[in-house]
């Protein structure tokens, strides 16, 4: 079920610009379904897979595709557009289609933060510095 359900929630990320949805919710049911996978099998296993190290740079790389998608925005307008007027980024001529790009791209960044501090939430809930340790 773990694949399916991050399979869903990449979609739910994707299409939210367009339906319900987007990074924070899609965001949220792939931080799930890592839980999911903690509570199935175990812990240890799911530190494992999600080190405290990986889980700070997904954070962090997440709030740095955000803030510079926006800080882009800004550059390539020569400061004529605003922050996060995603028409003037280079993608395309189009103005519409750069829209769409660049709110996908956001959605995405702010996907990646909310998955790394669910699972960052859940491993300070469960255990805090004891399930740190590896297992002997």
């Amino acid at each position: 079920m773990i694949p399916f359900i991050q399979l869903f929630s990449l979609y739910v990320i994707i299409h939210g610009t367009s339906g319900p949805g987007g990074g924070f919710q899609g965001g949220v049911v792939f931080g799930a379904s890592f839980i999911l996978y903690i509570v199935a099998f175990d812990i240890f296993r799911g530190r494992e897979r999600l080190p405290e190290s990986v889980n700070m740079v997904l954070s962090s790389l997440g709030l740095y595709i955000y803030a510079g998608i926006g800080l882009l925005c800004i550059i390539i307008s020569f400061g004529v557009a605003q922050y996060l007027n995603y028409g003037f980024l280079p993608f395309t001529t189009h103005f519409q289609e750069n829209r769409a790009s660049g709110i996908d791209l956001v959605e995405i960044g702010i996907g990646i933060t909310v998955i790394a501090i669910m699972a960052s939430i859940f491993f300070d809930l469960v255990g805090g510095e004891e399930n740190k340790k590896v297992r002997e």
